[in-house]
């Protein structure tokens, strides 16, 4: 029998009667310097990102190694109690369901908190308690909303983030290309990764680094040229598609050069491991959807993720950086690292004033700075801070989060005062080559070319990290306390001369160099784990421990052939 049409109608109407209010933190600021606007057309396909609440909230360490980090889970122990909650999920397929919405299909749906809806812009206007609206914004299209976003009472305190009613640009890559005219001292990936004295016999194998792409893309016959230049195998890459993302290479100009330069530079310290890209559209839902895929992948597994894109924290919703920091969150848990590019446009980051670039300026991430090298070998002659500001060459981003507070193992590094009273967070964390004075000599799109930035620097640690992942028998994850504390002092390079605008070098950690560049085979002995799931960690097997300290006598696979140019 069918239900009667008083019923059916209630039941329709249960979301559209409840009081709405604001989704904290979902509110957009204008759009400047657009073009005049027209109404998206209300027929037009949408697809948002709706991230979920935990069902149980991460738990912190309070003591040991990794005190102030998350406490480390399995992959089912997450998903068991730290993904989305079934109830939570149901009560928001109701909510889609009024509203003429279709739940896209996902199996780590739960695990990844994010439920996928797609609909028309009439009823994701209707549904969210939003106007969207076509601008064009440096001569491209794209969809925006202004103001906050409307949850009705029910979905009040489960949603944490609504992603993609707004589709513009949300990122920039952080790389360098070194002017022709200018003079150049380039490395190979294998020479900056000898001068930093990375271990010479450890490949990174069984390890998988992820790399995060937001545009730009990769050609196999470029990769299979550079890496015979370099004496090397050819990685093992896999191109992930999120949210439609795709491995679409086109020009040096474009993107490609990033997504070259991050595959190049990891694949080439850490030969042995595989290599998996995240291809996503360049919006917060993009970012952050990528994350979250990268982190719960199963099948690639991997065991650090390298980002070299980001934008000021002012240029982000306060909903979107919480969503992505908690996305870091989880990866730290998991024992995932994940290393950020801390941006290439000094202390102002390319805005007004002083400001950070985000992620780099999560708490849960490892922010990569620059630095300016000159070695010779396995030798460093001199290292200084990367600022070329002067001839329009970048310099390394770095200064105080006005987002996120000081962590607790910063507390010692004298970091200054935030310019708010919510912020404290100091970037970067580490730091290395970056100039593109002495950039790396790499190929894209059938060229050769030398490139900087902290672009650079982030799949250069997530390459260190891999190795150090191999050689302990362990994932490292959240390595931060772990380098902050007093006895890694002696296993950095310590940067204390240049400026990046507003800060400058120092001894000990500053907002230019964070803590300096590695001395790898003094510092992967300080990151095993010393408590994963609640125990202590097992001790490294066999050599591991000791292969470091003969590394350094030894330079790296690649770095004979080549000499420094």
């Amino acid at each position: 029998m069918a239900k009667s049409p008083s019923k059916k109608s209630s039941k329709l109407a249960k979301f559209a009667e409840q009081s709405r209010t604001t989704l904290p933190g979902s509110e957009k600021a204008p759009v400047l310097d657009a073009a005049p606007q027209k109404a998206t057309p209300s027929k037009a396909k949408v697809t948002v990102s709706v991230i979920l609440r935990h069902k149980e909230p991460l738990k912190i360490n309070k003591r040991g190694g990794r005190a102030s980090g998350p406490v480390r889970v399995t992959r089912s122990e997450f998903k068991k109690h730290h993904g989305a909650d079934p109830a939570d999920i149901k009560l928001l397929k109701s909510f889609a369901k009024e509203f003429n919405l279709k739940v896209e299909d996902d199996p780590a749906q739960k695990t990844r908190r994010t439920v996928q809806l797609t609909g028309a812009a009439a009823d994701m206007q209707k549904a969210f308690g939003v106007t969207l609206d076509q601008k064009t914004i440096g001569g491209e299209e794209y969809r925006v909303r202004e103001g906050g976003i409307q949850l009705p009472e029910a979905l009040t305190g489960v949603v944490e983030a609504v992603l993609g009613l707004d589709n513009r640009p949300q990122a920039q890559p952080h790389f360098r290309v070194h002017a022709a005219a200018a003079k150049s001292s380039s490395y190979t990936p294998p020479q900056v990764a000898q001068a930093y004295q990375f271990p010479a016999k450890a490949s990174g194998a069984g390890q998988t680094i992820g790399i995060l792409e937001l545009g730009g893309g990769y050609r196999q016959a470029d990769l299979t040229a550079y890496f015979k230049s370099l004496d090397l195998p050819a990685p093992a890459i896999t191109a992930v598609s999120v949210n439609g993302g795709k491995n679409k290479p086109s020009k040096a100009s474009s993107a490609d050069t990033e997504v070259m330069l991050d595959i190049e530079v990891a694949a080439a310290v850490a030969p042995g491991a595989k290599i998996a890209v995240y291809f996503a559209p360049n919006t917060d839902q993009g970012f952050i959807d990528a994350i979250t895929t990268a982190i719960h992948d199963k099948t690639n597994n991997p065991s650090v993720l390298s980002i070299s894109w980001g934008s000021p924290e002012s240029t982000w919703t306060q909903q979107s950086m919480v969503a992505l920091d908690a996305a870091c969150q989880s990866a730290a848990a998991l024992g995932i690292s994940i290393t950020v590019a801390a941006g290439d446009n000094g202390s102002t980051d390319g805005a007004t004033g002083n400001n950070v670039d985000f992620p780099a300026s999560s708490p849960h991430v490892l922010a990569c700075g620059g630095t300016k090298l000159d070695a010779n070998g396995a030798t460093i002659v001199s290292e200084i801070v990367w600022n070329e500001l002067a001839s329009n060459e970048g310099a390394t981003g770095g200064g105080v989060s006005n987002v996120f507070p000081l962590p607790a193992w910063q507390a010692n590094s004298n970091v200054p005062a935030p310019q708010q009273s919510a912020g404290g967070r100091g970037v970067p964390d580490v730091a290395g080559d970056a100039d593109p004075a002495t950039g790396y000599s790499i190929r894209v799109d059938g060229g050769s070319t030398v490139v900087g930035g902290t672009s650079a620097v982030a799949p250069l640690w997530a390459g260190l990290i891999a190795v150090a992942n191999q050689q302990l028998g362990t994932k490292v994850g959240f390595i931060q306390p772990a380098i902050y504390a007093a006895k890694a002092a002696g296993a950095f390079n310590d940067i204390t001369a240049g400026t990046n605008g507003a800060f400058s070098a120092e001894p000990g950690w500053d907002a230019c160099t964070g803590l300096g560049s590695p001395l790898a085979e003094r510092l992967i002995p300080l990151l095993a784990p010393a408590i994963a799931n609640g125990k202590k960690a097992a001790k490294p097997a066999g050599k591991a421990a000791k292969t470091a300290a003969k590394s350094a006598e030894k330079p790296a696979k690649g770095a004979k052939k080549v000499a420094k140019k």
